[in-house]
């Protein structure tokens, strides 16, 4: 394995486990740590971010690429991101099961559309 594999598998490993933690934290009010929860939420996602940059310096290449296809490909990320999870609000706090359920899918396939924008089609 090599230094950079290793160095982004702690990280993504780490930043993971604290941004999920933090989610739950804020979205099971049975806990009552909504505004810990998202203080943790939000380191969870400075070290995914910091993950990301490390990677990219590691690989030599510029940390952040601002073109058309990078950012329309961010903004499909984040859309699909918080689609899934307003369908998973919808699911677990809203009580509203089917229409979560339809939302959350969208939210997935939104997600899924990422791997041929990004790859492309061959």
């Amino acid at each position: 394995m090599q230094k950079k594999d290793f160095i982004t598998l702690v990280m993504s490993t780490v930043g993971g486990i604290l941004f999920a933690l933090g989610m739950c934290m804020a979205l099971l009010p049975e806990w009552g740590a909504m505004v810990p929860g998202v203080v943790l939420g939000v380191i969870g996602a400075v070290v995914l971010l910091a993950m990301v940059l490390v990677r990219r310096k590691m690989d030599g290449k510029p940390a952040i690429v601002f073109n058309a296809k990078a950012i329309l490909t961010t903004l499909l990320g984040v859309a699909g991101a918080i689609v899934l999870g307003v369908g998973m609000c919808m699911t677990m706090i809203w009580n509203m099961m089917v229409p979560g359920i339809v939302v959350g899918i969208v939210g997935i396939v939104a997600l899924l559309c990422l791997i041929p924008a990004i790859k492309g089609l061959k």
